[in-house]
Parts: C-alpha cells; sequence; structure tokens
C-alpha cells in the first residue's frame, strides 16, 4: 500500500499544482502567448489530436485573448516537422504568418516550457494541449518560470485518448524530477526574438 501511495505523489502534485488554473477557450485569461504542444503527425499534416489543439489557439487569438501563437514540437528528423506544420495549419485558418513563432526543439513537454522561457522569453502563457496532458504542461511551465494557465481540448475517447491518460500516470515520475532538478532543454541556445517580434509587429 505504502508503494502504491509513493507512486501516486507525483500524479497528486501535478493536478493540485495545476487543476487551479485549467479554464476554457471562455474564460481563459488574456496573455500575450498562447503555447500549442505538438501531438503527432498524419502524413505531413496535423494529426486529428494536434489539429484540435490548433483549433483551440485559433479561437484564442479569434477571441483576442492571445497575440502570438507560439508553436513547439518535434523536428528532429529532417522528414518530420511538426512545428512547421502547426504553422501552416494556423495561417489556414486564419491567423497572419507574422504571429506564429516555431520552437523547433520542443522534444517533450519540460524542453518546450524550458525552450518557451528561456530561449523565447515567454513569461505568461494560455497553454494548449489536450485534457489528459495539460495540467502536466501547466505544472512543468510553472516551474520552468512561466505564468501558465491551461486549456484542455477534448476528443473522442478511443484508444489513443486512453492511451494518453495512461502514459500520464508515468510520466508524472518524470515530471516532478524536471520540476526539481530544472534541467537544461536538449537544445538550448540563444535567445530567439521571435516572438519579441511578432508582438512588436503591426500585423493585427
Amino acid at each position: 500500500m505504502a508503494a502504491c501511495v509513493l507512486a501516486l505523489l507525483p500524479s497528486a502534485w501535478i493536478y493540485a499544482t495545476a487543476s487551479p488554473r485549467l479554464r476554457d477557450v471562455r474564460d481563459a485569461p488574456a496573455a500575450e502567448v498562447a503555447v500549442v504542444f505538438g501531438a503527432g503527425l498524419d502524413a505531413g499534416r496535423p494529426s486529428p489530436y494536434l489539429a484540435a489543439r490548433l483549433d483551440a489557439a485559433v479561437s484564442l487569438y479569434r477571441a483576442g485573448k492571445v497575440r502570438v501563437v507560439l508553436v513547439t514540437g518535434d523536428n528532429g528528423r529532417v522528414e518530420y516537422d511538426e512545428p512547421d506544420a502547426m504553422r501552416r495549419y494556423l495561417t489556414e485558418h486564419g491567423i497572419p504568418a507574422g504571429r506564429v513563432v516555431a520552437d523547433y526543439a520542443g522534444f517533450d513537454t519540460w524542453d518546450s516550457c524550458a525552450r518557451a522561457r528561456r530561449v523565447f522569453g515567454v513569461k505568461r502563457a494560455v497553454l494548449v494541449s489536450q485534457e489528459f496532458h495539460i495540467r502536466r504542461a501547466v505544472a512543468l511551465c510553472r516551474a520552468a518560470g512561466i505564468d501558465s494557465y491551461g486549456v484542455g481540448v477534448s476528443n473522442a475517447h478511443d484508444v489513443t485518448w486512453y492511451a494518453g491518460g495512461a502514459r500520464e500516470v508515468f510520466a508524472a515520475g518524470k515530471a516532478v524530477v524536471n520540476a526539481v532538478v530544472r534541467p537544461a532543454p536538449t537544445f538550448l541556445g540563444p535567445h530567439e526574438a521571435g516572438v519579441d517580434r511578432a508582438l512588436a509587429s503591426g500585423a493585427p
């Protein structure tokens, strides 16, 4: 029993840290930046799960809740480019290209949060992900130094949904380690001014 309690402590920390900061699109607080996490591609296009996240970001932008969308995902292989696929989807759905910034080294949730703060200079953001992932994203981005709120989007509760929920139980332990140790992301690099330029631009 003690082992079971210890195993669940990381999940309990995530829920306690993040649950008060979950919102929907209508009551999300205003923030200059929305951060959308990658969720896979289908034949070079956003997967249904990723498209749902991007649709929520479009809604946040249209509602005037955010001014810039930072898309963060995996571009570790030449043939696999989540951020540019996300960028194309957003511009096709009406967000000006100058208001979309891409992070090509968001290899996991911690890397995305750490790079958003340390590389792109994001201090406050609305995060967008699926309901099963959004709490961990909020908890980690807060640990990385971002005043974060989360919008969790829903999809049909299919095999992918339940697999994602199960994965979160195991990912919670790593999240606690990241929050305590706060390691440098896989790729750190110098400050990138994409978010600053987008906020300073005259685009609507």
